[in-house]
């Protein structure tokens, strides 16, 4: 029921993405920034972002391919985290900024980003659209080196991360207790 459930709101939803695109790369980086407006107060949409990401983080894009194995410390200095299994785990990225239902900063490299030179800043901005809706801005900033240029790396990773951010948009459509 749950799936179908989810997949029901995932298809009936309007297009979320009003702003989506690669602003800028090079062989030295890149920036990705979307701008969605998602269901929920900047509080709730802040919760889903930091304490619920097991329930709409794609376990494709996981080390362990269990999406509840992740977690959060939403505090400066916290670790965005993956268990793995006999005890293992994985810092995916580092909370540098946490301002509840407003502002969540981490820094790191996301999947293969992660082995490389590189620095990232990727920031979560919530603003109230009105009582029932928030304006999420993202911004993923990337520089350093990789092999070829990490403009080789730019749009793979934009479009993974726009899906992350659709399927958090899909889990806060969806009705409460689910």
């Amino acid at each position: 029921m749950r799936t179908s459930l989810w997949l029901i709101c995932l298809v009936s939803l309007p297009a979320v993405t009003s702003r989506a695109e690669v602003t800028a790369q090079s062989a030295a980086g890149f920036i990705s920034q979307h701008e969605l407006v998602v269901m929920g107060s900047p509080a709730r949409v802040y919760q889903a972002l930091t304490a619920e990401i097991g329930n709409w983080w794609d376990a494709t894009h996981s080390y362990s391919g269990v999406a509840a194995n992740f977690s959060m410390q939403a505090s400066a200095g916290g670790c965005f985290c993956e268990r793995l299994a006999e005890g293992g785990s994985v810092e995916h990225m580092r909370v540098v900024f946490a301002q509840p239902g407003k502002l969540l900063r981490l820094a790191g490299g996301l999947g293969p980003l992660q082995g490389m030179g590189v620095s990232g800043s990727m920031d979560f901005e919530l603003e109230a659209v009105d009582e029932t809706q928030t304006r999420l801005n993202y911004r993923y900033t990337v520089s350093g080196y990789a092999p070829g240029g990490l403009d080789l790396f730019a749009n793979p990773v934009d479009r993974v991360q726009l899906d992350q951010l659709e399927r958090l948009a899909a889990y806060l459509a969806l009705p409460r207790g689910n």
